[in-house]
């Protein structure tokens, strides 16, 4: 099967042209490397066209494409949805999850209505967190008969805790990910059941 390489652009100005070789910083100054590729400008793609697409690719990448400005939580949700719908792996959905947040960039005001708009969506999201997060206990159980236990754990807890914090709260700042990364499984169980009354970071990992 062959393999062709896509450019989409999602950035401020996704009409710049976009470079076709790579170059080499030695004294010759040659190119080791040119290439065509499908170009695809996503904020000129009208996204009511793709809405109900039954490509993955196209339902994650809604939210970059263009549409009214009120439609953006709709978009968001509609995302999620063909996420949920055309990902069966779980572990990808998690991970593509994050594209779906990142294309979004979501205010925390638009969070909370987002949940409050789309509470199957948002509950739907919770659920596979949650089921995530036993998954994640469980492998790092297996893990922790080659590295030790504890830390197995840990990583699965900490990682699926990091997932939730950011479908609540936005992007994580990297302090924050640090102390996820290194507390311990009782601190991360007590941020895990904080996380579900809280309204913000602090109240989470006071």
């Amino acid at each position: 099967e062959r393999l062709r390489p896509a450019i989409f652009a999602a950035g401020p100005d996704p009409s710049s042209p976009l470079p076709s070789a790579v170059s080499g910083n030695c004294c010759d100054r040659q190119s080791y490397l040119d290439f065509q590729y499908l170009r695809c400008a996503l904020g000129e793609l009208r996204y009511a066209d793709y809405r109900d697409s039954d490509n993955l690719v196209a339902r994650l990448t809604g939210p970059s494409m263009d549409y009214p400005a009120e439609h953006k939580l709709e978009v968001y949700a509609q995302a999620v949805r063909g996420l949920t719908a055309l990902e069966p792996d779980p572990e990808k959905r998690l991970k593509y999850l994050d594209f779906i947040d990142i294309y979004a960039d979501l205010s925390e005001a638009e969070r909370l209505q987002y949940q409050q708009d789309y509470p199957e969506e948002a509950q739907t999201m919770s659920r596979f967190a949650e089921r995530f997060r036993e998954e994640g206990m469980q492998q790092g159980m297996q893990q922790g008969i080659q590295q030790g236990m504890q830390q197995g754990m840990q990583q699965g807890e900490a990682r699926v805790l990091a997932r939730q914090l950011r479908l609540k709260f936005g992007a994580l700042p990297e302090d924050i990910e640090q102390r996820l990364a290194t507390a311990d499984e009782t601190t991360l169980l007590a941020w895990s059941e904080r996380l579900l009354t809280a309204t913000s970071l602090d109240e989470v990992l006071h």
